[in-house]
């Protein structure tokens, strides 16, 4: 299953990016981002899993400070 979520930057602009969510075999979700390598998420529910990875892809595309 896929979904576009909206994603607020640091700049004020919301992004869209495409997410695939996987059933865990455990049990919950798996979900990724597919054009951020390695930005990947999971939740016990769907809802939790699409939190989870706009999370991730909100620190993803945080700049990095030296």
């Amino acid at each position: 299953m896929w979904a576009q979520e909206a994603v607020p930057t640091s700049l004020g602009e919301n992004m869209r990016f495409k997410v695939i969510l996987e059933p865990s075999d455990e049990g919950g979700y798996t979900v990724y981002a597919p054009s951020l390598p390695g930005c990947i998420s999971e939740g016990d529910t769907l809802e939790e899993a699409l939190v989870n990875i706009r999370e991730a892809i909100r620190l993803y595309l945080e700049p990095v400070e030296d």
